[in-house]
């Protein structure tokens, strides 16, 4: 599947504006995370574009959230089993392992953090720094649903939190237009 498939769907399928927001920024922090560590930047882009896919069908039932997005990818032919294992991962079916999955399961909430982070900044994304966000991961009730637990997952990747934020922030910044930020 390709980007521009893979977009078409979404686009199909999300009809919440933020929640296509979301997808593209955990787009970018994959992409992003993938060149730092050696992994297929176009696949695990494509696993973050995908990863909620279903999440407006699924959102008052989470134990089939992810479930619904690898059954649809399956039923069009879609064969990249990383990809939906990563998804999977990402909503807790199972425990994140190979590097996509932690990436994955930890750039999620962390988007969400960058986010309402930007959202109280007065210069948005762009004034917004790695250091913002790590005093705003602090404070536990900031941003309460991005799973902290989650987010630091990353040093399963061999990366420290200050690190894995700025790889994040930087790929966010680099799409802040389409974010709205």
């Amino acid at each position: 599947m390709t980007r521009a498939e893979a977009l078409k769907l979404v686009e199909e399928k999300v009809h919440t504006r933020n929640l296509v927001k979301h997808m593209l920024a955990v787009e970018a922090g994959m992409r992003a995370l993938a060149e730092k560590l050696g992994g297929d930047p176009e696949r695990w882009a494509l696993a973050g574009l995908l990863h909620d896919l279903d999440y407006e069908e699924t959102k008052d039932r989470p134990d089939i959230h992810g479930k619904r997005t690898v059954e649809l990818l399956r039923g069009m032919g879609f064969t990249e089993e990383e990809v939906l294992q990563a998804i999977l991962a990402h909503a807790g079916h199972k425990e994140p392992e190979k590097p996509m999955e932690i990436a994955l399961t930890a750039v999620d909430p962390l988007t969400g953090l960058i986010v309402a982070a930007a959202l109280v900044h007065p210069e948005r994304l762009s004034g917004l720094t790695a250091q913002n966000v790590l005093n705003r991961y602090k404070e536990k009730s900031f941003a309460r649903s991005a799973n902290r637990e989650d987010i630091a997952l990353c040093q399963k990747l061999g990366l420290d939190l200050p690190s894995f934020v700025e790889i994040v922030l930087s790929a966010m910044k680099g799409i802040a237009g389409e974010l709205g930020l």
